[in-house]
């Protein structure tokens, strides 16, 4: 990516003052990943206290917790990291009970948490049943397993506030545009696009439900891949660049902060890919 188009991403990186989402408690599965570290910040600067969920990254979840800014709304040890594995439904029960206790609200539900592994489309033989089953379950059955868990917690905090709880479930423009690590990843997202707008009629008018579908997003992850690559793929996306991570958990913010009468929708970050 060429250097004024960077510099144009970095321009754009909201400032939050601590004030937007005071008082509030968010949740987020995968909140070690690239994108949900980058969420996790950005809701802690917003003013939420925020649960770093992990399944297998216990030290990195635990660090970026300690990490998190406090701001002048926060209490007392106000953010923390507890086990999220989406895929064991009586553990995700477990984890809603735990933030009951500790805070007695959640008002924000991220399901970020996610996994694939890069396959050719045409390879239909190399996308095993094993590497499926672990898709579907972690990016399917996974976002309806928390959001299950935490449907009386979140409904509770509604009663609270007086405004709808928010779940928003990480999507993809793999969702739209078939391409991606691999078939099944693609309908993976398909189907937590659907499940949203399901989940969103059924769960109102007490919990909003939305899709956020990055493009791709220029983690750790994708930096190490090759550079030609990368710029490849900023040279289809119309803005011709990548969407920074911190963006993409700007969309999150805003779905939280400001679009207080949005639900069932599927909201993108992607640069405008899908045109190209």
């Amino acid at each position: 990516m060429n250097g004024v188009a960077s510099n144009i991403g970095a321009a754009v990186i909201r400032d939050l003052d601590g004030t937007e989402l005071q008082s509030k408690v968010a949740v987020v599965t995968g909140g070690s990943g690239g994108l949900g570290a980058a969420i996790c910040q950005r809701l802690a600067q917003a003013g939420a206290s925020v649960v770093v969920g992990y399944n297998s990254s216990k030290q990195p979840a635990e660090e970026l917790a300690e990490q998190l800014p406090v701001v002048a709304s926060h209490g007392a040890d106000p953010h923390c990291a507890l086990a999220a594995p989406v895929t064991d439904s009586a553990a995700m029960k477990v984890l809603a009970e735990q933030v009951s206790e500790r805070y007695g609200r959640c008002d924000i539900l991220v399901n970020c948490a996610g996994t694939t592994r890069y396959c050719a489309h045409d390879d239909l033989d190399g996308l095993d049943d094993e590497l499926l089953d672990r898709i579907l379950a972690t990016n399917v059955r996974g976002p309806f397993a928390a959001t299950r868990a935490f449907k009386t917690l979140l409904q509770n905090s509604t009663g609270q506030s007086g405004m709808a709880s928010l779940v928003v479930n990480i999507s993809s423009i793999a969702a739209i545009t078939a391409m991606g690590s691999n078939v099944i990843y693609c309908a993976s997202k398909a189907a937590v696009d659907n499940m949203t707008k399901s989940l969103a009629r059924a769960l109102a008018p007490q919990i909003r439900v939305v899709s956020v579908s990055p493009g791709l997003a220029d983690t750790d992850f994708v930096k190490q891949m090759d550079q030609s690559w990368r710029d490849e793929q900023a040279e289809r996306t119309p803005l011709k660049r990548l969407a920074a991570p911190e963006e993409v958990a700007d969309a999150v913010i805003a779905s939280a902060a400001y679009l207080t009468f949005t639900t069932g929708n599927i909201i993108a970050v992607d640069g405008g890919r899908p045109l190209s």
